[in-house]
């Protein structure tokens, strides 16, 4: 059985590794997009090659948590955040997917009409990759204050992909012509709004890390009063933060 020492190392390691991992996954997305509006079909290629890259580090990261698993005997932190980490690596290489999906869409509308600029796409991703980059700096921070930040950002972004999917509705009924990119268009749309569903599933693990309770913390996942639940879990999240701090 290994060092609590050496175990420290190995799980900060991990965390290098998803650190890794995630900002790949961001500039997958933030280059997809470009490829798109600008019609760079060099770079959506690129994008498809890093795909791999993303997926063998998963790989990798799973094989090094069960390695842990194997060789230590985690107290009940200890597996949190390794549980954490194994789900987390999940949703980001399925932001890796969904951006080599919007680099497959701009391959399709290479010769289609002109689109891209009847809707505001870049803001819909910008919003969603600066909600990873978040909940991976709440993961690094055990910021539970950020997590919450997070799955309320969740809500701009999926008002923002309804206000994106009526324009392209509507632009499909009045101008036929542009339905085939209007239609990919939406697909992107969607994408990009699983991205941010995505990065909202990472910020609920860390909190589920840090707390020991998993709670559903984005609006869109709760029932009854939305403005009361995020008010307990605010209050959740000070309460725990200044138990941590008297407690060092």
């Amino acid at each position: 059985m290994m060092t609590r020492q050496a175990f420290d190392a190995e799980l900060k390691s991990l965390e290098t590794k998803v650190l890794a991992m995630a900002s790949i996954a961001e500039g997958m997305v933030a280059d997809a997009v470009e490829a798109l509006m600008r019609g760079d079909l060099k770079r959506a290629e690129q994008v498809l090659l890093r795909d791999d890259e993303v997926d063998q580090i998963d790989v990798d990261i799973e094989t090094h948590c069960l390695r842990l698993l194997a060789l230590q005997q985690p107290m009940a932190s200890d597996l949190r955040v390794i549980g954490t980490i194994m789900k987390m690596i999940t949703d980001i290489e399925r932001i890796g997917d969904y951006a080599v999906d919007v680099a497959k869409a701009a391959r399709k509308i290479q010769d289609e009409p002109k689109v891209t600029q009847m809707v505001d796409i870049p803001r819909l991703a910008n919003a969603a990759r600066r909600m990873l980059l978040d909940s991976i700096e709440a993961f690094v921070k055990r910021d539970l204050q950020l997590t919450l930040h997070v799955c309320q950002q969740d809500d701009e972004v999926d008002a923002l992909y309804r206000q994106i999917r009526t324009q392209l509705q509507e632009t499909m009924r009045q101008h036929p012509e542009y339905v085939t990119a209007a239609s990919w268009l939406l697909l992107t749309a969607h994408y990009l709004e699983r991205i941010a569903d995505h990065a909202t599933n990472i910020a609920e693990r860390v909190w589920f890390m840090e707390t020991g309770r998993l709670e559903q913390l984005a609006k869109k996942h709760k029932s009854g009063s939305l403005d009361e639940a995020y008010a307990e879990a605010a209050q959740h999240a000070l309460e725990y933060q200044a138990h941590e701090q008297h407690s060092g």
